[in-house]
């Protein structure tokens, strides 16, 4: 068991700071493009159509808008999160994990995979 030293926690702590950072910044411009590509047709719709004219009060469509926008924020959040997390276990990997070519057999894919 290897120990942890105080200097390699908060090298990680300030990793994980900084890719929080990303994370929300990804979100917050992902959610600023859905308010507006919700918004427009929403609205649109609204003054247009009259099914959503009679059906669709200023709450509802506040609503439609918000959900979009808060469901882009978290998926773009979620995979901006994934992907640095990713990348960076993939860079601390030792060097026999990082070999990601499959070499050994002489064969283009592995057994299984043959038809």
């Amino acid at each position: 068991m290897s120990t942890v030293s105080r200097a390699s926690l908060d090298q990680k702590l300030a990793l994980a700071k900084r890719c929080s950072q990303e994370a929300t910044l990804a979100g917050a411009k992902a959610a600023a493009v859905a308010t507006i590509a919700s918004a427009i047709p929403t609205l649109a719709s609204v003054r247009m159509l009259p099914w959503a004219k009679a059906n669709i009060n200023p709450t509802g469509q506040a609503l439609i808008i918000s959900t979009v926008a808060g469901m882009a924020y978290f998926i773009a959040a979620d995979k901006k999160i994934l992907s640095l997390a990713r990348r960076h276990s993939f860079e601390e990997a030792p060097e026999h994990l990082r070999d990601t070519s499959f070499q050994g057999t002489g064969r283009p894919h592995p057994a299984f995979f043959r038809p």
